[in-house]
């Protein structure tokens, strides 16, 4: 086994003990702190694959933005000690049909699909300056009105958060 497939398991491990964690974990602390090393970990696999800005997209927007949004939701509106409630047998049971469901359509998918395998040498280099000018373009497929639209959302995020935060 080469270096980088077992980088790629190490990853990958991480990546599924992480994510169930995060989903069975009490503790809403817990489960934040189990998503930063999911999203950690896809950044790894980015950086893997010699997806370098899409590496540092990951950890800027996901671990830096969203993240740190989810733990200051988590202190202002809780007590980070509280747990969770226990789910009931019910949603259980539900929880586990919906996740059996996908499971079954995506390896159904996965298995009917035909890939196509292209060789290394037709790959191309993505020129940075290309990429910066595609996300803050106006032009047909650039990205500018999305980008903006984003910010707008987590400002809105920000201030919902310092309106619950704000005492009465």
């Amino acid at each position: 086994m080469e270096a980088s497939q077992i980088i790629f398991f190490i990853l990958s491990a991480i990546i599924v003990v992480g994510s169930i964690m995060s989903v069975v974990s009490r503790k809403l602390l817990h489960a934040a702190t189990y998503l930063l090393f999911v999203l950690i970990a896809t950044a790894g696999l980015y950086l893997l694959l010699n997806f370098h800005f899409l590496a540092a997209v990951q950890l800027s927007v996901y671990v830096g933005g969203i993240l740190v949004l989810f733990v200051f939701a988590i202190f202002l509106t809780s007590q980070v000690g509280e747990l969770m409630p226990q789910s009931t047998l019910s949603r259980r049971i539900m929880g586990s049909v919906i996740v059996l469901s996908g499971f079954a359509f995506s390896t159904y998918v996965l298995m009917t699909h035909k890939f196509k395998t292209i060789a290394q040498s037709e790959i191309s280099e993505l020129d940075m300056q290309d990429l910066g000018t595609a996300l803050i373009g106006t032009d047909m497929y650039q990205y500018l009105l999305p980008f903006e639209a984003i910010s707008v959302l987590l400002l809105a995020c920000i201030i919902g958060g310092i309106l619950i935060a704000r005492k009465k």
